[in-house]
């Protein structure tokens, strides 16, 4: 008899911006697509979307795009969880859940992290879930450093088995397998880029408002099953310039100043003023 894969209805690891909130509704469209469909993962994050789809339909061919490296996340698990059980050892069954560690545990933890780091791979990110505030990411150990610790380390091993099972695991540019596979008969992009006005400081890749629209370009002519949010407010703004239909840029021949800006040591953004010192700017035909 063949072994049931397990089915994960969540990352076995914490990833920011997994949809398992969705993946009810999720399964749901997944049936509207012919058996022949190939899903394409586009923005794969943490391989949850991929994960469902091939448990949900698993006579189809999925695509994952891992451009994040969260497969080598799962494949260091086994160092991951050692690393935790001593850090519960270092902590002890003196501070309470959500209690600050003190500050000579916490430099006991920063040197046992910079020792392991050393040696072998450091997931940094579920590290900052087991040791830092709710929400709160560090994505290397100078970062982690100048945070204090609190007592949210998880007491069970993480599990990841048959997580991506099936799965084609590749890691490209969106616009490149987009490119590969935009012809392919019967494909089904999953489009889940990260959300505009959201903290992408975890992702490889920096996202300016462009590259949210260029990302809608890949959408034209193909089946989909595209996020987004209310907070960044997409939908409404393509409307939007859809109904205005600029003539021509607002801001061609301004003066750009620009002032940066910090809220804290990791989150910084850039006050913007635009001066244009004429009522019309004269264009080349003029």
């Amino acid at each position: 008899m063949k072994k049931q894969q397990p089915v994960y209805n969540s990352a076995p690891l914490p990833f920011q911006g997994q949809k398992r909130r969705f993946i009810d509704e999720f399964r749901k469209a997944l049936s509207q697509f012919p058996d022949a469909a190939v899903l394409v993962d586009l923005f794969g994050g943490s391989g949850l979307l991929s994960h469902v789809a091939k448990q949900e339909r698993p006579e189809v061919r999925v695509v994952y795009n891992d451009f994040d490296d969260f497969h080598l996340r799962l494949e260091n698990i086994p160092k991951t969880n050692a690393l935790l059980a001593k850090i519960r050892n270092i902590v002890g069954g003196g501070i309470s859940k959500g209690e600050r560690i003190p500050e000579e545990l916490r430099a006991c933890i920063l040197d046992l992290i910079r020792k392991e780091e050393q040696t072998g791979f450091v997931d940094y990110i579920t590290l900052s879930s087991s040791l830092l505030f709710s929400g709160r990411r560090a994505t290397s150990f100078e970062e982690l450093a100048k945070e204090s610790f609190n007592n949210n380390i998880k007491q069970t091993d993480y599990v990841a088995n048959g997580y991506l099972d099936g799965v084609e695991i590749v890691k490209a540019d969106y616009r490149e397998l987009f490119a590969q596979y935009k012809n392919v008969e019967n494909v089904v992009l999953f489009v889940d880029p990260p959300y505009l006005s959201t903290d992408t400081r975890t992702y490889k890749a920096y996202w300016k408002l462009a590259d949210y629209f260029d990302v809608l370009k890949v959408l034209e002519g193909h089946a989909y099953i595209y996020f987004t949010s209310t907070k960044s407010q997409i939908i409404e703004l393509t409307d939007w310039l859809c109904r205005m239909r600029f003539s021509a840029n607002p801001f061609a021949g301004v003066q750009r100043h620009e002032i940066k800006l910090s809220i804290n040591h990791q989150a910084e953004y850039t006050d913007i003023m635009l001066v244009k010192n004429s009522a019309r700017s004269k264009s080349p035909t003029d």
